[in-house]
C-alpha cells in the first residue's frame, strides 16, 4: 500500500454526544437528534469512497452520508443539510427530499453484519450507496450510471461537506467506519485488501474505478502554496502575525518571513486602535479600522516595508515603549502596482494571485453599480473591505456567506443591512467587483482603497457557522492549521473579533482583540487552534450566539495535508 498519510476519522469535537472507540472509527449512537462528522471535508472536486460496518443494529437505524456541519446546533439532525441514506429503510434524501429511484426498501432493511458503501462524485454531484456491495437503483459508480442527484446540497457557497452519521430516534446502535484504515472493521470482518485508484487504503470491497480514500495523501492543495512544490510561496510566506515588544523609538522588526504589503498594527496594552498601512498607498499613510476617519499621515507609523518585516517610528500605536504589540501582515506584489481598466472605473492594483489577495486603489465616479478590476484571476473575491481615504466614512465590508445584497461595517459592531447602494447586487467574479453609489464606496472624485481576498485550498478560507450558545461550541473545518481567524455576528450586533497563534501560543487560545475597537487586548474567549480548523470553547455571544449565523475568515500556516498540530 502506498504511503497514505493520515485517514479521516469521525470527529468527537463536533459534539460530545456519542460514544467513540477504536480510534474514533466506532460510533455508539447514545443520544437522540445528534450528528457526528468526519475530520476531513469532502474535497471540492474528485470522487471519494468509504465504508461502514453495521455492527449492532437495533431495528431503528441511523442516516449516513454527507452533511454540512455549519448547521451544527443543540438539536442537530442533518436531514435538511446534505445527502444521507437510512440504514433502517434504505431511503436516500438530499436536503430533506427523497431522491427518485432511491426510495424506501421497507422497515428493518439493515441487519447486523451489513457493510454499507458510500461513493460521492463531486464533479457530477452524484451519490451512490450500496448494501453488501449491491448498489441502490442498480447504480454503478465506476461507469457513472444511475447515481442519486444531490446537486441541491452543493448550492451553498460556504458549504463544507463531511462524511456524517446522524440520528433522529432513540435506538442505541454501533457503527464502524472505514475510510481506508482497516478492512476488518476492528477484527469483525475478514480483510478485503482493496486499495483506491492511487494505491491508498485497505477496503472491504473493491473501490469503484477512479474513486479515492479520504486520506491526507489524497487531499487537494493549491500547487501555488504547497510546501512540497514551492519554497517561496508557502503559507508562512503569504501571511503571518508578528508579536513584538515596542521600543518607543524608530526600529526595524524582523522575523516575519517575507516582505509585507499590508501591515495592521495594534498596541495590545494600549487603546490606540488598529493601524492599517499598505505599500500601494505608501509608508506613513494610515487608516484605522476602529474609526471612520479619513487617511492620515503618521510619521511615527510604518516607515518601511523590509524584506523580513517592517520599520516603525515612535508612535505608541505602532511601537509603544515596552508595550506588547501585534502586527498582522499579508504579502501582495512587493509594492509593484499596475493599471487595470477592465471595469467601469480604472483601478490601480497589486495582486498576489497565488495567495488570493489584492490591494486596489481607485477614484470614485458617483454612479450606480460600477465595476472595478481587482487582479485576482485565480478566484472571485470572498471577503472585501473598502475605505474612503478622502473622507470620514465607515468601512464597507462584503462577505461571501451573506452575499451581494448584504452590507457590513468594519468599524462598528452593527448587524448587517441590505441595500443595493453598496455592492450593486453583483456577485464578484474572477475579474471584477462592483460598488454602488453610496459615499462609503463610490463618491465622485474621492479616493478609495479596497482589500480583497478569496479562499485558497490549504491556506485560507471564508465561511460561516451556526452558534449553539454552549462552551462545547462548533468545530469549523478549514483544511489547514489557522494562524489567525476573525469572527462576526450577522443578524445582530457583534464585534469583529480576532484570535491568532502569534499571541496565544498554546491551546486553549484566549487572547482576543477587535478590529472595530480601540481597547487593549483581553482574555477569556477560548478557541482551540487545530491541524484542520478551529473549535469554539466559549459560550460568548459574539463567538457563539445560539442559533445565529457567525461569519469567519481564516489564514493558515500549515496545510492539513501535512498534519502539524498546535
Amino acid at each position: 500500500m502506498a504511503s497514505s498519510g493520515n485517514f479521516c476519522v469521525m470527529n468527537p469535537l463536533n459534539w460530545n454526544v456519542m460514544t467513540f472507540s477504536n480510534g474514533n472509527l466506532r460510533i455508539s449512537t447514545t443520544t437522540n437528534y445528534r450528528a457526528v462528522y468526519g475530520t476531513m471535508a469532502i474535497p471540492s472536486s474528485g470522487k471519494w469512497y468509504w465504508e461502514v460496518h453495521m455492527k449492532d443494529y437495533a431495528n431503528g437505524g441511523v442516516w449516513i452520508g454527507v452533511g454540512n456541519n455549519i448547521f451544527e446546533g443543540d438539536n442537530e439532525f442533518v436531514q435538511d443539510h446534505g445527502f444521507i441514506s437510512g440504514t433502517y429503510s434504505g431511503e436516500t434524501l438530499s436536503e430533506g427530499s427523497a431522491i427518485t429511484g432511491y426510495g424506501s426498501q421497507g422497515g428493518n432493511f439493515g441487519a447486523d453484519g451489513d457493510v454499507f458503501s458510500y461513493a460521492v462524485d463531486v464533479d457530477n454531484q452524484k451519490f451512490y450507496v450500496a448494501r453488501n456491495n449491491t448498489y441502490y437503483n442498480s447504480a454503478n459508480p465506476s461507469t457513472g450510471s444511475n447515481g442519486a442527484d444531490v446537486s441541491s446540497s452543493f448550492s451553498s457557497p460556504e458549504s463544507t461537506l463531511h462524511p456524517v452519521l446522524t440520528r433522529g430516534g432513540s435506538y442505541n446502535e454501533v457503527y464502524h467506519f472505514n475510510f481506508g484504515q482497516d478492512s476488518t472493521f476492528g477484527g469483525d470482518k475478514t480483510a478485503g485488501g482493496n486499495s483506491d485508484s492511487e494505491g491508498h487504503g485497505d477496503f472491504y470491497y473493491a473501490v469503484p474505478t477512479g474513486y479515492k480514500a479520504l486520506c491526507s495523501a489524497n487531499l487537494p492543495i493549491s500547487d501555488d502554496i504547497d510546501p512540497a512544490l514551492t519554497d517561496d510561496d508557502i503559507p508562512q510566506k503569504q501571511f503571518n502575525c508578528l508579536a513584538y515588544t515596542g521600543t518607543g523609538s524608530s526600529n526595524a522588526f524582523t522575523g516575519l518571513g517575507f516582505k509585507p504589503d499590508l501591515v495592521i498594527n495594534k498596541n495590545r496594552d494600549g487603546t490606540q486602535g488598529t493601524k492599517w498601512t499598505d505599500s500601494s498607498r505608501g509608508t506613513t499613510k494610515a487608516l484605522q479600522s476602529a474609526q471612520s476617519a479619513a487617511e492620515e499621515t503618521n510619521a511615527g507609523g510604518v516607515t518601511a516595508f523590509g524584506t523580513d518585516g517592517f520599520t516603525v517610528g515612535n508612535n505608541a500605536g505602532y511601537n509603544g515603549s515596552s508595550n506588547n504589540m501585534i502586527a498582522w501582515c499579508w504579502r501582495a506584489n512587493g509594492g509593484t502596482t499596475s493599471s487595470n481598466s477592465s471595469g467601469d472605473i480604472t483601478s490601480t492594483v497589486q495582486a498576489n494571485t497565488k495567495a488570493g489577495f489584492s490591494i486596489v486603489t481607485y477614484t470614485g465616479n458617483g454612479s450606480v453599480a460600477q465595476s472595478i478590476g481587482h487582479g485576482l484571476s485565480s478566484g472571485a473575491p470572498e471577503f472585501i473591505l473598502v475605505k474612503n481615504r478622502s473622507a470620514g466614512d465607515d468601512w464597507a465590508a462584503y462577505h461571501v456567506s451573506t452575499g451581494n445584497a448584504a452590507h457590513l461595517i468594519l468599524n462598528t459592531d452593527a448587524a448587517q443591512t441590505t441595500s443595493s447602494a453598496y455592492w450593486g447586487t453583483f456577485t464578484p467574479t474572477t475579474t471584477l467587483f462592483k460598488v454602488g453609489s453610496d459615499h462609503k464606496l463610490n463618491a465622485s472624485g474621492e479616493n478609495y482603497v479596497a482589500y480583497l481576498w478569496h479562499g485558497v485550498s490549504g491556506y485560507s478560507k471564508f465561511g460561516s457557522y451556526v452558534g449553539n450558545g454552549n462552551a462545547d461550541g462548533a468545530f469549523v473545518y478549514t483544511g489547514f492549521r489557522p494562524r489567525m481567524i476573525f469572527v462576526k455576528l450577522v443578524a445582530s450586533a457583534g464585534d469583529w473579533w480576532i484570535q491568532d497563534t502569534g499571541r496565544s501560543t498554546f491551546n486553549v487560545a484566549s487572547k482576543y482583540i477587535a478590529w472595530n475597537r480601540s481597547e487593549a487586548e483581553a482574555t477569556g474567549i477560548d478557541v482551540d487552534f487545530l491541524s484542520n480548523g478551529f473549535k469554539i470553547r466559549t459560550s460568548s455571544g459574539d463567538f457563539n450566539k445560539s442559533n445565529s449565523q457567525i461569519l469567519y475568515g481564516a489564514w493558515g500556516d500549515v496545510p492539513f495535508k501535512y498534519n502539524n498540530t498546535f
